[in-house]
């Protein structure tokens, strides 16, 4: 860290500067995040609990669930702090760290959501098959491998961002470190770090999508052979759960980091979304029209209370 002794902290602007709109968002988001916390420990908690969950489907949404409170607790709670101090500062060091963590959970999680859209597709296409095909050695392999790719991705990226020298520009105009922000700050040439991230994002992101929408062509293609309506709308009504995660991720995610990083308010949209609001809502996309989850909750209840 030596070529970074011409600065040591950055400042993050930040949601507002505005003193009587920083306790109102404060209050906001702490709800926001608790929230999350709650849905996503309780969706843990309900499906390691409930034998009739120990599905893979359910495997793949208790490692979902996990990831979102990973994600949103890599920003939020810096982002709660800064909206009650006057001291915005981060060590130069620990924005790196965030924003490593921010691409690792952000990328696992992209894998992750290929791979869930692999096993509808698979309980779709070959129902009798199901078990055989998605066992558990290839569920835990799935998974292990969506936290390794992203986690070397994103070691990558962050290895070759530590050597960039940050000189006299230490304004952050956003509510968190990401790697997109951080180049225009460097002195350094910064030509080799966008490649890269661009190559990461191509392969990585993009990569993923292209699986997920190849899975849901060959999910089409199978429901639209089913001969009965009923049968379609029971096997289309199975992916919509994880279709509306898909879209919400891909789209907050994509247009947040397509979008220059100006501070605009229409980015700082976007970033929320996909950092905090997506993460508070999965659990309530997979548990308010899902008669499975639901069933596990009463019974939980039951046996409780």
């Amino acid at each position: 860290m030596r070529n970074h002794s011409a600065l040591r902290e950055f400042v993050l602007l930040g949601l507002s500067t505005d003193p009587y709109a920083r306790p109102i968002l404060f209050t906001l988001f702490l709800l926001v995040y608790l929230l999350t916390l709650v849905g996503n420990a309780l969706m843990l908690l309900v499906i390691a609990a409930d034998s009739h969950l120990h599905t893979p489907m359910y495997f793949f949404l208790r490692q979902l669930s996990f990831l979102d409170l990973c994600h949103s607790s890599v920003t939020a709670p810096k982002m709660l702090e800064n909206l009650l101090s006057e001291d915005k500062t981060i060590f130069v060091g620990s924005c790196l760290a965030q924003a490593f963590f921010v691409f690792a959970t952000g990328g696992t999680e992209a894998c992750l959501l290929a791979a869930m859209a692999y096993d509808r597709y698979v309980a779709i296409s070959s129902p009798l098959l199901y078990s055989q095909v998605m066992s558990s050695q290839l569920c835990v392999g799935l998974v292990w491998s969506s936290w390794s790719l992203a986690f070397v991705d994103a070691l990558l990226n962050i290895l070759l961002a530590v050597g960039l020298d940050f000189c006299e520009e230490q304004t952050i105009p956003h509510f968190s470190c990401e790697l997109s922000s951080l180049f225009p700050l460097s002195c350094s040439d910064t030509s080799a770090n966008f490649v890269l991230l661009l190559c990461s994002s191509v392969v990585h992101f993009f990569g993923t999508l292209v699986l997920i929408v190849c899975s849901y062509a060959r999910i089409v293609s199978t429901v639209l052979r089913v001969s009965s309506s009923t049968g379609r709308s029971k096997a289309f009504s199975t992916c919509l759960s994880h279709l509306t995660t898909v879209v919400l991720f891909y789209g907050s995610g994509f247009i947040s980091y397509l979008l220059p990083a100006s501070g605009s308010p229409l980015e700082m949209v976007f970033s929320l979304q996909y950092s905090l609001v997506t993460p508070m809502l999965n659990p309530l996309i997979y548990s308010l029209k899902n008669k499975e989850v639901k069933a596990a909750v009463r019974r939980m209840i039951r046996k409780h209370f």
